[in-house]
């Protein structure tokens, strides 16, 4: 009885393994891509960008991870809800200038222009996603967008959003 236990698992992680694979090699590309503006380093090709494949891999990590609990949710929406997520808990602690084509842009400024603009998210859903009201959401975008065509300083520094009353 037991080894037929055992082997429904392991069938169960071998579909789970391939369905996984067939994910990534069909949104791996687009992801390492979103995951690269992210952290503003110089366009190069696949795999050359270090910071942005340890964040894309420790995200597909999580999405394995959760593959099973996961059903019936976009697993490329919660792939970039955790590339999201990790980037901008690295990013709080240190940030430093990378050479991108994003680097101008606060990585706040990043995060917000490529939803928006590369990843094509809905405002409300990214809105969501970084929460932050839409309203703030907005002026981050135009803000970034006035900067990328040259019609706005960059700043300096990411001041993150604060909601009134909101603990640190």
């Amino acid at each position: 009885m037991s080894t037929v236990r055992g082997e429904r698992r392991a069938d169960r992680e071998r579909r789970r393994a391939r369905e996984f694979d067939s994910f990534v090699a069909g949104a791996a590309g687009r992801l390492l891509h979103t995951a690269t503006l992210l952290t503003a380093e110089p366009l190069r090709p696949a795999g050359a960008n270090p910071r942005a494949l340890r964040l894309l891999t420790a995200a597909l990590a999580r999405t394995y991870a959760r593959w099973d609990r996961s059903r019936g949710e976009d697993p490329y929406d919660r792939t970039r809800q955790e590339l999201v997520v990790r980037f901008a808990r690295e990013v709080w602690r240190h940030h430093r200038p990378r050479g991108g084509p994003l680097d101008p842009l606060t990585p706040q400024e990043r995060l917000v222009l490529v939803l928006r603009l590369y990843e094509g998210v809905a405002e409300e859903q990214a809105a969501a996603l970084l929460e932050l009201p839409a309203d703030r959401l907005r002026a981050v975008c135009n803000r970034s967008v006035a900067t990328m065509r040259g019609t706005r300083r960059p700043t300096a520094r990411w001041r993150p959003y604060r909601a009134a009353g909101a603990s640190s």
